[in-house]
């Protein structure tokens, strides 16, 4: 598949979408990049924002299979990896699949399940299998994770350990909308319901067609330094105790790569990289003083590395 068919299909997935998320295409834009570079998403905001909803609109545009299951302190690991069981009829002992064999997964609310159920999906979302008294089953392919969590009620969650944050690739926010957007909303939903009528526009080879596409994208030795210059200045600071590790980079080209795709380049600028560090990079950081990206300072810190690091201003569209 050409990057230009890329574009389309991508522009498409987002056009359905947007029926029914109003505003946030630039959220719905780093989601797909996600999709494509194989990674996964964690969208943490306050409730009602349409987090579940996107999660759904997505499934429903690209036609393939999706669950949703929500994350309770009674969820046991084997409702997501599956257990062997005994099937009295045949006398033996057969495999039961839990909610993980799927395309597309909706963990809502994943902090409130016990750290764990929360360690089961560790294998899954990076080596796509997942192993049960000592068999590795393969995970269908595309696998693709979004996880919801809510930052303001805390009492009974499990906040997610660094180890489980550093395998989604973004951690997004929606936000709340505008005033137009808002009664966008209410007009659209007031009237009927416009995730129903989502129809798909992708098929499932297309999709994996596209995710093979996004890896031919050309990225520039300037720009690949560009990354790792800015990835250690994340190092060693005073207001950082963690900064970000090798795979952090290697996720960050991999999604500049995808997001150059979606908007329709063979090639990766530096703008796609700077539009991408603060949601790739962030989550993977932690303060000195122990607070994590929910902190604006995060944020602060990240937009000050972007500030002092000079990006690429050769001719980074070709080969050298």
């Amino acid at each position: 598949m050409e990057i230009t068919q890329v574009q389309a299909k991508a522009a498409q997935i987002r056009q359905n979408i947007e029926k029914v998320i109003v505003g946030k295409g630039d959220v719905i834009e780093k989601v797909l990049t996600a999709l494509l570079s194989q990674g996964h998403v964690l969208l943490e905001d306050v409730p009602g924002t349409g987090k579940t909803m996107l999660a759904k609109s997505l499934a429903r545009s690209v036609n393939v299979s999706f669950k949703r299951i929500q994350f309770t302190p009674d969820l046991l690991p084997s409702d997501l990896i599956g257990i062997n069981y005994f099937n009295q009829k045949s006398g033996e002992f057969e495999f039961r699949q839990g909610a993980l064999f799927t395309n597309i997964l909706l963990a809502d609310e994943i902090n409130r399940a016990t750290p764990r159920t929360q360690s089961s999906l560790l294998e899954s979302m990076e080596e796509k299998q997942i192993t049960v008294d000592g068999v590795t089953y393969p995970l269908q392919r595309p696998f693709f994770v979004i996880a919801t969590q809510n930052p303001v009620e805390t009492g009974g969650t499990f906040p997610l350990p660094e180890a489980q944050l550093d395998r989604f690739l973004m951690q997004l926010s929606l936000g709340y909308t505008d005033k137009e957007g808002s009664l966008a909303i209410l007009d659209r939903f007031v009237k009927g319901a416009p995730d129903q009528e989502i129809e798909p526009v992708c098929t499932e080879e297309e999709l994996l067609e596209m995710q093979q596409a996004v890896k031919t994208v050309y990225v520039h030795p300037d720009i690949a330094a560009y990354t790792v210059d800015i990835v250690e200045k994340t190092r060693g600071r005073e207001d950082v105790s963690l900064g970000v590790s090798p795979r952090g980079n290697l996720s960050l080209v991999k999604a500049a790569q995808a997001l150059a795709a979606v908007r329709g380049r063979t090639f990766v600028s530096p703008q796609d990289v700077k539009d991408l560090v603060i949601p790739v990079l962030g989550h993977r950081m932690i303060l000195s003083s122990g607070l994590r990206n929910r902190s604006t300072q995060i944020e602060g810190i990240l937009n000050g590395i972007l500030a002092s690091v000079p990006a690429p201003t050769e001719d980074w569209k070709t080969e050298t």
